[in-house]
């Protein structure tokens, strides 16, 4: 395969999983603040509280970004802030009970999108391809890398 049709072939399926975007769209909550409320509710199962510049290292973001991800969510009643009852400066970033229900039943309808892909695809199988994505792209970043370490040529 030439390098223009495997330019092509990435393009195509790279399009076509946008498609899976659609699952995402018809959520109230963006990815980040997906994996925001997944944070919550893993550290609350745990028995643990989270202040924003945890939330921050977590999700590989700014806490300006968790500010402002909390301000809004705050706004809608998703999340709550709780004052620690010893440091005022600390406040822990908690789901609302309404929140907790509707992410609990997002999760189960994108669990349900997810297990119908394992029963069509088999379980074997997506390991297999997984697998080979994430080799797939290890090598295409080291090719771009390697590319931007070449000196331009004029």
């Amino acid at each position: 395969m030439d390098a223009n049709r495997l330019m092509q072939e990435i393009y195509s399926i790279s399009k076509q999983l946008e498609g899976a975007r659609e699952v995402y769209h018809s959520l109230p909550f963006n990815n980040t603040e997906m994996l925001m409320m997944r944070e919550i509710v893993v550290a609350q199962g745990e028995g643990r509280r989270l202040i924003s510049s945890r939330l921050a290292e977590k999700l590989d973001i700014t806490r300006s970004a968790v500010s402002q991800i909390v301000n809004k969510l705050e706004a809608k009643k998703i999340v709550r802030r709780v004052p620690d009852a010893k440091d005022r400066k600390i406040a822990y970033i908690e789901l609302t009970e309404e929140a907790y229900g509707a992410y609990t039943d997002i999760k189960r309808r994108i669990n349900a999108v997810l297990e119908n892909l394992i029963a069509r695809f088999g379980e074997g199988r997506l390991a297999k391809f997984l697998t080979e994505a994430h080799e797939f792209i290890g090598a295409f970043n080291s090719s771009v890398e390697a590319a931007a370490a070449e000196p331009a040529k004029a």
